[in-house]
């Protein structure tokens, strides 16, 4: 019992250090200038939500949205995806069904990169929507 009792304390002992390595390891992130976004473009492509719309989540995370950040180059940074899973105010309709979030250092040489290549982006659309997004472009100011 009391061979237990000590086993019991050290594994404790164990999961606290490591618990505590980790959020020494998250904290050094939180603080880290390399994670602050300050000054970035974020592009935003929103799909609403409504009856009878449909999107293909596998599709724009395995093709769609690798082919948008292929034409951006080294102006990106980084990318997400978010699907939506409810609103924020209980019992009222998703606002959006997913949104892709482009992150870049410069909004022209985004719009420059584009440009040309607007015609594959929305000749994609049908792959994997059939929604209009909407396009929010902001400064991330922290």
């Amino acid at each position: 019992m009391k061979f237990k009792l000590i086993l019991s304390v050290l594994l404790l002992f164990t999961c606290l250090a490591a618990l505590s390595q980790e959020m020494q390891s998250v904290k050094t992130k939180e603080n880290s200038p390399a994670v602050v976004e300050k000054g970035l473009i974020k592009v935003s492509i929103m799909y609403p939500f409504a009856v009878g719309k449909t999107f293909d989540m596998e599709y724009y995370e395995t093709k769609h949205m690798p082919m948008v950040a292929g034409f951006l180059g080294s102006n990106l940074v980084k990318y997400t995806i978010e699907k939506g899973s409810a609103s924020g105010i209980p019992n009222t309709p998703l606002p959006f069904m997913a949104i892709g979030s482009f992150y870049v250092k410069n909004l022209g040489d985004y719009q420059a990169a584009i440009g040309p290549n607007r015609d594959a982006i929305r000749s994609d659309f049908p792959n994997y929507t059939n929604i209009s997004p909407v396009i929010l472009v902001s400064e991330i100011v922290r």
